[in-house]
């Protein structure tokens, strides 16, 4: 099990994108959430989106392998059974999440592999946010304070990539999580 965290706008929905792409093998879990779906995500794919009272009850009956609550806002988690399914089938597992789901599974699941993406810089960072246009101006701000604890604790990973070049990132974590190429 390979868990991949960092900031906002790094590029980690990219570069696990492009790893599912080149590697049909690897499982990636989708994460559970409790905001609204942006423009062109699709429920099941991008996310499961679920109310504030279905997310509550994923906690109540332990359905959920970790979860935070992110940028101050909405929540995020990991569907337990899928992850636990797809580890025991012999599947590479990916969990792509924020740093306070990454400290958790560290607790529950101490020999997965722990991976911690970096921007190439701060500017490039704020740039990439701003590409997006996926958030308010208030939501860049939250993301952006996030996003300072969150490079502050890269420290506590393993292993590191910068996604300063998006092929020679993605060979890296091939690297790493030791698929055949």
């Amino acid at each position: 099990m390979t868990v991949i965290s960092g900031p906002s706008a790094v590029g980690k929905g990219t570069l696990v994108k492009r790893l599912q792409e080149n590697f049909p093998q690897v499982w990636v879990s989708v994460s559970v959430t409790s905001r609204a779906p942006r423009e062109g995500e699709i429920d099941g794919v991008h996310y499961h989106f679920v109310s504030e009272r279905e997310f509550d009850e994923l906690i109540a009956g332990d359905g959920l392998l970790e979860w935070a609550q992110v940028h101050g806002a909405a929540r995020y988690g990991t569907p337990a059974q899928p992850v636990f399914q797809a580890r025991d089938a012999g599947r590479k597992v990916i969990l792509e999440i924020d740093l306070q789901g990454a400290r958790q599974i560290r607790k529950h699941l101490p020999g997965a592999r722990f991976v911690f993406v970096n921007p190439p810089s701060w500017q490039a960072l704020l740039e990439r946010l701003a590409r997006r246009a996926t958030e308010s101006n208030a939501e860049i701000e939250r993301r952006l304070a996030t996003a300072k604890g969150e490079l502050a604790a890269a420290g506590e990973f393993e292993h590191s990539i910068v996604n300063d070049d998006l092929d020679t990132a993605l060979a890296q974590l091939v690297d790493l999580i030791g698929l055949q190429r």
